[in-house]
């Protein structure tokens, strides 16, 4: 009698795991989007202050809108990769393998490939954000790392968990969906990180004072603050940026309108001038401010009236670059 060949058990378990994991990370990207799109704050608790801080500002980058602002956000694509994922390994699971068992087989051998497939693709995107991740936002997002485990998991699952007749099946595969990925990601990220993605006929010059000032406040801000400002002023703050300026200021004045109100109740503003409002002339004649306004940004003193760009790149920001205002002619 001969003996039957016992079925490694990777192969009997690997799509109810493959299936168990693109599950798990559709919950965790279905949660992103939805809160994204709901407006509401993602919560970012684990780890240190500045950690979870981290977190918040990379969910709210540039990158985790690659086609703006104005579009889905990147976990909407992210949820639709895992839900096919689990498709592709749970489905032919449904089909009874005795009673259709060609239909079954089949479907094995497709589902294998798209699998495969998919973990690549999933798997060198998400090695890109990891590059992202190490070296333009500089800090630690959970949801990220944990996104990109899952994503090697699957392609490692995919090749692992079959017996495949082709070796070079696979390498081709992967080489030509690797390619395909990696030249399509970098097409959307082109500009990206860059201010001129922002196209400067969209923002508006922001409106001159037509008044003298009064003291202790000088001019009233009329200018709203955007997403992307408020976030701008908040970030200057937790780094322990410093605005000083004087209430007779007009350059003061059109650095505030550039940010608008709401973002600048966020920032640590000195008033240098005795007759200003909280006027704190010594620590500003300790910093040496000799021109207003005047940054102060990581220990160095940038005078002048400075672009939110400029104040994003000066600061290290790396969240929203929306930017709604920019100066008379620029």
């Amino acid at each position: 009698m001969s003996r039957r060949r016992s079925i490694p058990w990777i192969y009997r378990w690997s799509r109810p795991i493959i299936g168990a994991i693109a599950i798990i990370g559709a919950i965790l990207t279905g949660y992103l989007t939805i809160t994204k799109l709901i407006g509401g704050e993602v919560v970012c608790t684990a780890g240190a202050a500045q950690a979870a801080e981290g977190c918040k500002s990379v969910l709210d980058s540039v990158y985790a809108y690659p086609l703006g602002k104005s579009g889905p956000p990147l976990s909407l694509f992210g949820f639709l990769a895992y839900i096919s994922m689990a498709i592709f390994a749970l489905a032919p699971l449904f089909v009874n393998k005795d009673e259709n068992k060609g239909l079954r087989r089949q479907l094995e051998n497709w589902t294998w490939l798209l699998l495969l497939a998919g973990g690549t693709s999933m798997a060198v995107f998400s090695a890109y954000l990891m590059y992202i991740l190490a070296t333009e936002l500089q800090t630690v997002c959970y949801y990220c790392i944990g996104s990109a485990l899952f994503s090697v998991s699957l392609l490692v699952l995919a090749i692992v968990g079959r017996e495949w007749e082709e070796l070079g099946q696979i390498f081709f595969t992967a080489i030509i969906v690797g390619t395909i990925t990696i030249v399509g990601t970098l097409a959307v990220y082109a500009n990206v990180d860059s201010p001129s993605a922002v196209a400067p006929g969209q923002r508006t010059p922001i409106p001159e004072p037509t008044t003298n000032p009064q003291p202790p406040f000088g001019w009233e801000i009329t200018t709203t603050s955007g997403e992307a400002e408020i976030a701008l002023a908040k970030h200057l703050n937790s780094i322990g940026a410093k605005e000083y300026g004087a209430f007779w200021c007009p350059h003061c004045f059109e650095q505030k309108q550039l940010l608008g109100k709401e973002a600048f109740k966020e920032l640590n503003y000195v008033e240098c001038d005795p007759n200003g409002k909280n006027p704190q002339p010594q620590a500003c004649q300790s910093a040496g401010i000799q021109s207003f306004p005047t940054w102060e940004i990581n220990g160095k003193l940038y005078p002048g009236v400075q672009l939110p760009e400029k104040l994003a790149e000066l600061s290290g920001y790396q969240g929203p670059m929306n930017f709604k205002y920019t100066m008379p002619g620029r």
